[in-house]
């Protein structure tokens, strides 16, 4: 078990990287959160695809500096990708997205005839 959570070699390297993310759902639309600590919006890409919300890119180490001694190394690189899927009701022409704090924030619409619409029951 502690080889799970240290990584395969015990060192504390992460071995995979997957981006953290929350996500929440109005009649209006779908609000996805995600974590992408120290990268830049050029570093990263989000594609909706028949209802799948793409998010890949690619976290790169620092240059390697031959003056330093490495004895840890923890911080997450190299490449990822999140899959979520939305449902065939988003509208693809509704989307925003904001990178603000190393927090990506979507908002993904509901195509007008995904959204709730009261019946009236007669008697």
């Amino acid at each position: 078990m502690n080889q799970f959570f240290r990584g395969e070699n015990g060192g504390g390297e992460l071995s995979v990287w997957t981006p953290q993310v929350n996500v929440s759902e109005t009649d209006e639309h779908y609000e996805v959160e995600v974590d992408l600590p120290g990268l830049k919006p050029e570093e990263f890409n989000v594609e909706l695809r028949h209802g799948d919300l793409w998010i890949t890119g690619e976290h790169k180490h620092e240059s390697e500096q031959t003056e330093k001694t490495w004895h840890r190394i923890e911080r997450r690189v190299g490449q990822f990708r999140r899959v979520i899927r939305l449902g065939d009701d988003v509208d693809p022409e509704n989307v925003n997205a904001e990178y603000k704090d190393g927090v990506l924030h979507l908002t993904v619409g509901k195509s007008e005839s995904a959204k709730a619409k009261r019946i009236e029951v007669k008697a």
